[in-house]
């Protein structure tokens, strides 16, 4: 995993390193007074230099835009005369404003800070500088984007894929453990399947993440077509894995207040220890199968499953247990029930 991490930022590292030699190979080069300057271009560069090649070429875009915008600043405030305290904190108060329109995104931190420029490394010669520091900029922006763009364009499908399949065996072993639990003498000696939920919570946020990421490092990335995906399937499984994530949770809820909390009404019957033990255990082997068995296994373990859960629902409906309190059994039953329900139609 850690592998799959690292990987990505060590190649964002060498694409970002060669755009910005060569955005100052050709920094000399550019016309006028912009030659001048040429310490802007590798700058350029690395503002365009993104995990996405998509996100490259709209980053350098609004780079630009808040160069221009903040530049503009600069003439207004050069148009009032000379600069005076006054008027460079009026200035950087517009500045700031104006980094708050929509749509400018990163460029809206180059407003105020390339309007701070032009007065203070302009000196006498704002048009000059303006023009160099524009011209440098929109030259790094340019490399930078056509580095990213020809240069192995990062797919982060894989790690899409991986995060998908960490947390559904995830769940599983949750499933699993809770399983165990109702097997030991009560209340359970391992209490760390208790504290799972936000774990799982917030690896369902990093799946959603990931896949978002992968999503995005297709768009107007050429490699796509060597290497195509499902991505909406991918939603699909991520949408999916959300739901069962929340049944566990609910699971594990229950369980937990059910063992330890004193004011909880509700209780286990001993009678459906095993029984539901099973049952747990085999959605955490259906959860399991997706991916480490074939479909025809698949199809085998949720049936099973499904059994496993219909017929505990069966007994306790056609038995009367004798317990001082209202059973949790059937809670913990239906989200089971609507686990194997989105294993068995995804998508739905």
């Amino acid at each position: 995993m850690a592998s799959v991490l690292l990987w990505p930022r060590l190649k964002l590292a060498l694409k970002a390193a060669l755009a910005a030699g060569l955005a100052f190979f050709i920094a000399p080069f550019m016309p006028g007074s912009a030659a001048d300057y040429p310490y802007y271009a590798p700058l350029g560069a690395l503002v365009a230099m993104y995990e996405n090649v998509s996100g490259s070429m709209r980053q350098g875009v609004q780079t630009l835009v808040g160069l221009a915008i903040g530049i503009g600043l600069a003439f207004m405030l050069f148009s009032l005369g000379e600069p005076t305290p006054v008027t460079v904190a009026i200035v950087m108060g517009l500045g700031v404003i104006l980094a708050g329109l929509p749509r400018i995104g990163s460029g809206s931190d180059w407003i105020p800070t390339a309007a701070l420029l032009v007065l203070l490394v302009g000196g006498h010669n704002p048009d000059e500088f303006s023009f160099g520091y524009l011209v440098q900029m929109g030259a790094g922006v340019t490399v930078g984007i056509l580095v990213n763009l020809l240069v192995f364009p990062p797919l982060h499908f894989k790690a899409a894929a991986l995060s998908i399949a960490e947390l559904r065996l995830a769940l599983a072993r949750q499933l699993w453990d809770m399983g165990k639990a109702l097997k030991e003498n009560w209340p359970p000696e391992h209490e760390d399947w208790s504290r799972r939920s936000d774990a799982l919570a917030a690896s369902a946020r990093t799946v959603r993440l990931a896949v978002e990421k992968a999503d995005a490092s297709r768009r107007a990335n050429p490699r796509r077509l060597l290497h195509p995906r499902d991505m909406d399937l991918d939603y699909r499984n991520l949408r999916d894995l959300e739901r069962v994530t929340f049944h566990v949770q609910d699971v594990t809820q229950v369980l937990s207040d059910v063992i330890w909390a004193e004011d909880t009404p509700f209780v286990v019957p001993d009678e459906y220890f095993a029984q539901l033990a099973e049952a747990m255990s085999a959605v955490g082997d259906v959860l399991r199968s997706i991916e480490e068995e074939s479909p025809e296994r698949q199809l085998e373990l949720a049936g099973a499953a499904d059994a496993a859960v219909k017929e505990l629902t069966g007994r306790i409906g056609a038995e009367e247990t004798a317990t001082d309190a209202p059973s949790a059994v059937e809670s913990v039953l239906l989200s089971l029930y609507r686990v194997l329900r989105v294993v068995r139609t995804p998508g739905a």
